[in-house]
């Protein structure tokens, strides 16, 4: 930069102490602002390091408009909240670690900083230290052999105080958020290194830790295995010492790094010790141009017109929040604001809405009188709060309105977690609740009974908009199950129903029986349907409707299409290689066939044309049928709904549709 980089800091405490003092060493960096709750603090903090700008509110500070970049160092629950609203305000964004309280925390600050153009990086100090990139350096060239063993501990002893942040369960207290974060960044690190990569994440995450008083970690560990059988065992902890130290073991030696997290700091030197068999021990010096934290503020200025820094890129946060969600998991650590029922505010404690310029578009379904969104949000895969909640409002703010689960979804927790989310958000008469049941062995007229009240307590609603039986049963008469759901119906507990999996042969016979007896037939259908061709089903009874005869049925009936597996379940994404069988074998069984290549060629073609991603092509196509279509997406990150919406705003003629699907 030809200019320095004019920083505001927000919050006034020990660690923002910290990054002011060090950023006086930065070139390229320097303070012009403090925010802080109260106008004391700000003008206190402010004098001590000679800010001009003295905010009383956090507010005022992203409303500076002499601030370009925001350090942001609240207490672990506000993270996200401020960084987004900094990225709204087109702030550059440097926020402590942990990013957020968990990944889906970190998922929203991504997409914001990605939606508002603005650089973003977690700040962990130590990854942007030359002693790291030259850890790193050592790895891959093979220093210490085949990378084995990882050692990585980070704890400090702080009496215990339960309403001090490191003891509050309200505040993210306990190790693992607070300093375990760093021996995990590091093991990931390290692994990534030792395999050709910037970073690599664990395949299995088991651990073990002291629960206190307030339900915090208050000392923990953990056990993470890598690719290449690459373990490592990790320690943290609030009211317990370690030598916060990392080692590493290899086929031909061994590393030591006895400082690893604030190098040159506090008489610590920046130094790492090289063991290698039948060799004295070599010590290697790295030095810093600036202070720890100046160094950190160097990087971010580097890298800002790329909007994320190598030392932690957005893919790495995102890998390394699921490792210390996997973590906490593993012990049983959840804080009170991530139950259910207290998942009550969105990310940003603003009312949920949605946005003025929501991209979504809206279909009609005969006898549900709710604004009914082309894309439906697929909830099977959705097992916490704090997931499901980002998850939801940004479909929700983006105008999605109907959501699809089942009875059998994660055992009813699906059906649970989506009630909650409803009532925290108080949105019932404002979405379309599609819930399925009667599956397969339970498919008989008393399962169904049974399933859907069940079902209806889970999702805590007398009704649900629209109900579909997840399978058919041939053995039981069609009238059988015509007149159960007819009695629902009736008795205001569903406003229309429909079959998923079933052949279009037996719909015909179901509603051909319920116009003879004055009753309500099938109103939708909810088969597989995508550009490409289902080879196999990916469960036992399922059927596709992607076929010739099939598409001539609903052109000609117009039967609203709830496809499942639009997007052929990841086929049009970079996760389907042909000279790859191995890495997703379910999705090579029902997938792989040379049509399908060529149709996966053609999309990629017509994507690079259109300027959207293949999967938007891909979607696109069942949304430009001469038939209504409402497809079912499961994203499970907030980037897979993302690149699903475009889809929304491709227009494709009849013939563009034909060419896609190989017809001409």
């Amino acid at each position: 930069m030809k200019e320095q980089l004019a920083w505001g800091i927000l919050g006034t405490g020990r660690i923002a102490h910290s990054f002011a003092t060090d950023l006086q060493t930065a070139k390229t960096g320097r303070l012009v602002a403090v925010g802080s709750r109260t106008a004391g603090a700000a003008e206190t903090f402010g004098a001590e390091f000679d800010a001009p700008h003295r905010h009383s509110s956090y507010e005022a500070l992203l409303a500076d408009p002499d601030v370009q970049a925001v350090y942001i160092s609240v207490p672990h629950p506000h993270h996200a909240e401020w960084a987004i609203k900094a990225a709204e305000a087109g702030k550059h964004i440097l926020c402590e670690k942990p990013i957020g309280m968990n990944h889906a925390e970190a998922m929203a600050i991504i997409e914001a900083a990605r939606a508002h153009d603005v650089f973003l990086m977690e700040a962990f100090m130590y990854r942007c230290q030359p002693q790291t990139a030259k850890l790193v350096e050592l790895i891959r060239s093979g220093a210490i052999g085949e990378v084995r063993v990882i050692e990585a501990a980070f704890a400090y002893d702080r009496a215990f105080d339960a309403e001090s942040r490191q003891y509050d369960p309200a505040l993210g207290g306990g190790g693992i958020l607070d300093v375990g974060c760093y021996p995990v960044s590091m093991a990931r690190l390290i692994a990534g290194a030792a395999t050709g990569k910037p970073f690599a994440d664990p395949l299995a995450v088991t651990g073990a830790a002291h629960l206190g008083a307030t339900g915090v970690d208050e000392w923990a560990v953990a056990t993470m295995r890598f690719p290449g059988d690459i373990v490592a065992q990790l320690a943290t902890g609030v009211h317990v010492n370690m030598d916060n130290a990392v080692r590493v073991y290899g086929s031909a030696g061994s590393i030591v790094v006895p400082y690893p997290w604030k190098p040159g700091t506090d008489g610590n030197p920046p130094a790492i010790i090289v063991r290698r068999a039948g060799a004295e021990a070599e010590t290697v010096s790295v030095a810093a141009d600036a202070a720890l934290y100046g160094v950190e503020a160097e990087t971010v200025a580097t890298h800002l017109a790329a909007r994320q820094a190598p030392a932690m890129s957005w893919d790495d946060t995102l890998g390394n929040m699921r490792a210390l969600d996997l973590w906490r998991g593993a012990i049983g650590l959840v804080y009170p604001t991530e139950q259910p029922a207290a998942v009550t505010q969105t990310v940003t404690r603003r009312p949920l809405a949605v946005q003025p310029d929501a991209p979504m578009t809206y279909g009609t379904i005969p006898g549900i009188a709710k604004r009914t969104s082309r894309l439906i949000m697929g909830v099977d895969n959705q097992f916490t709060m704090p997931h499901a909640a980002v998850m939801f409002d940004d479909f929700f703010a983006k105008g999605g309105t109907v959501f699809d689960t089942a009875y059998i979804y994660g055992q009813g927790k699906c059906e649970r977690i989506l009630g909650q989310w409803v009532a925290n958000r108080g949105v019932r008469e404002e979405v379309v609740l599609l819930d399925k049941g009667a599956h397969t062995p339970f498919c008989t007229p008393d399962w169904l009974t049974t399933q859907l009240m069940e079902s209806l307590e889970r999702l805590q609603t007398d009704y649900v908009d629209l109900y579909i039986m997840h399978r058919d049963n041939p053995a039981v008469p069609v009238g059988e199950f015509i007149e159960v759901l007819n009695a629902h119906q009736q008795a205001g507990r569903m406003r229309v129903f429909g079959a998923s999996n079933w052949s279009l042969a037996r719909v015909e016979e179901a509603n051909a029986y319920a116009a003879t007896h004055g009753l309500a037939g099938f109103g939708v259908v909810s088969n597989n349907f995508s550009l490409a061709r289902m080879i196999e089903p990916p469960w036992a009874g399922c059927i596709s409707a992607s076929d010739p005869d099939s598409r001539a049925w609903f052109t000609r009936t117009q039967t609203p299409l709830l496809p499942w597996s639009s997007q052929a379940r990841g086929f049009f994404t970079d996760r389907a290689r042909p000279d790859d069988m191995t890495t997703d074998p379910e999705l090579a069984r029902c997938w792989y066939s040379d049509d399908n290549w060529q149709r996966k060629a053609r999309v990629a073609q017509m994507a690079q044309e259109r300027g959207v991603e293949p999967v938007a092509i891909a979607l696109a196509y069942v949304l430009n049928q001469p038939f209504p279509t409402f497809p079912l997406i499961g994203p499970r990150a907030l980037s897979e709904t993302r690149t699903s919406l475009p889809a929304l705003t491709v227009s494709l003629s009849p013939d563009e549709v034909r060419w896609l699907n190989l017809e001409m």
